[in-house]
């Protein structure tokens, strides 16, 4: 409990809720998303930035689209994702330490995952890592991928992370309501803003799983469906 006061100490002059805020922090999410989309929508099947159980795995090194502007689009758009949930809680120490955590984290993974395609793909690895930043894009160098928009895969691969950004969104706006206003039941913990919006994104999760466990309207030829 003493936690939950501290980390929440910062936005104690806040209203239960207040819309401008909530607002500022879900584009913030919500930009993270759309650079996910992006790079997923315009991915085509067996590049480069692939995972599986069994590893890393890439037939093609993809250097175009939003890979010719940066070289982990989707680890960028997973920053924009959390940080704007992360400044929802209005504490800029929290905000700093979850920043530098992910990158810590992050660094790893890209630096494994750079290693993989070092070896595999040589100096055509080299010579496009030379050019295109790892993290912060570079818009000015822009190529295009080649390859039609599917949103159809957008929505078979990003619906999880949909979901997750407004379960959160909610927990957190529990929290701080528990810590500040000391309300003892769900219905009065979450605010009706976050719970309306915390329903909906959680239809929209179930209808696109059961559309992509249940039916093919999602597949699209010559794309793929990722973990």
């Amino acid at each position: 409990m003493a936690a939950l006061v501290i980390l929440f100490e910062a936005d104690v002059h806040l209203p239960m809720f207040e819309s401008t805020w909530a607002w500022s922090c879900i584009a913030v999410s919500l930009f993270g998303l759309l650079i996910r989309a992006v790079t997923i929508g315009f991915t085509p099947k067996g590049t480069s930035g692939r995972n599986t159980k069994e590893g890393q795995v890439a037939e093609v090194l993809n250097t175009k689209g939003i890979y010719s502007v940066v070289r982990h689009p989707l680890y960028l758009g997973n920053f924009f994702m959390w940080l704007g949930i992360i400044i929802y809680v209005g504490n800029w120490w929290f905000t700093l330490v979850c920043s530098l955590l992910f990158w810590v984290y992050y660094e790893r993974i890209m630096f494994a995952e750079e290693f993989f395609l070092r070896k595999k793909f040589g100096q055509v690895y080299l010579d496009w890592s030379e050019k295109v930043p790892a993290f912060w894009p570079r818009l000015t160098q822009w190529k295009s991928s080649g390859v039609e928009f599917s949103m159809r895969n957008v929505l078979k691969r990003e619906y999880n992370g949909f979901f997750a950004i407004f379960l959160s969104f909610a927990l957190l706006d529990a929290m701080k309501n528990y810590v500040h206003f000391g309300f003892s039941t769900w219905k009065d913990l979450i605010s009706p803003f976050w719970l309306a919006a915390l329903v909906a994104s959680f239809v929209i999760f179930i209808v696109l799983r059961s559309l992509k466990k249940y039916t093919k309207v999602l597949n699209v030829e010559g794309r793929e469906f990722v973990k």
